[in-house]
């Protein structure tokens, strides 16, 4: 079965199940940027009442998680499976949820939730990036653009963060000789950054695995952490000073305010 073959099957079946309006796929292979071993991500947008089970029904091999399963916030569980052979990865996605936090995120708000596999969490204004730039198979979705008011809160929200980690980096584990610490929370740091430096930009970010590099951070950073030694004070320093450039370029940055 080819992969277009393969894509219109299990949209189908998902698109089936109980309570379905909308499936999509989102991640590389939205953004014509998959190689051939890449992973499938595919996202059910329900209202209502939603069943794991009847996915666990089909049949299909792997782990399906029942609702709230993954953090129990706005990203609430999904299945990680193996199809024809390959990987795919199946989002929950309530629209009920969905719509309040497009809605609020339109007014400059969110939060930020932790979630396992993200160093900085995800901001709930990746529900809105999600529909952005994942392509719907099923069913109709909006194509947000991102919001004026969004592109305006998010960089300082962002920047307050990494800040304050930063600081604490530096005086409450760097200062003691707590190098490991020190490292852990300047990359974390640095991650928050990155998402000011984009969202000043009018950038969607769905994930943070590209997001230091979307950035230019990616080299700076790995470059600090090869050369940090024992004098991690001077590392922290270093990754921060790196961020707070990237930032102010981004907030800076008017030659294209057209959000991506």
């Amino acid at each position: 079965m080819d992969d277009t073959a393969f894509l219109e099957e299990v949209a189908e079946r998902l698109f089936s199940l109980g309570g379905a309006e909308a499936v999509a796929v989102g991640g590389s292979r939205a953004q014509g940027t998959a190689r051939a071993d890449s992973d499938w991500d595919l996202a059910v947008y329900y209202r209502g009442a939603f069943s794991p089970q009847e996915l666990r029904d089909i049949g299909w091999e792997g782990h399906v998680s029942e609702l709230g399963e993954w953090g129990g916030g706005v990203f609430n569980g999904g299945a990680w499976l193996t199809i024809a052979g390959r990987r795919v990865d199946v989002h929950y996605r309530d629209l009920d949820v969905v719509e309040r936090e497009v809605a609020e995120a339109e007014d400059g708000r969110f939060r930020i939730e932790p979630l396992m596999f993200h160093l900085a969490g995800i901001p709930t204004y990746l529900l809105a990036a999600e529909l952005a730039v994942n392509r719907a198979l099923r069913g109709e979705l909006p194509r947000p653009s991102y919001p004026a008011p969004l592109r305006r809160s998010a960089p300082a929200q962002w920047w307050d963060r990494a800040d304050a980690l930063f600081s604490y980096a530096r005086s409450g584990h760097a200062a003691r000789g707590r190098v490991a610490q020190a490292v852990g929370m300047s990359v974390e740091a640095a991650t928050c950054a990155a998402h000011a430096a984009t969202a000043a930009r009018g950038v969607w970010v769905t994930n943070e695995k590209t997001l230091l590099e979307r950035t230019g951070l990616h080299e700076v950073l790995d470059g600090c952490v090869r050369h940090v030694g024992e004098d991690a004070v001077a590392f922290v320093d270093a990754v921060a000073r790196h961020c707070e450039d990237a930032v102010a370029a981004a907030r800076a940055d008017v030659s294209d305010p057209s959000p991506r």
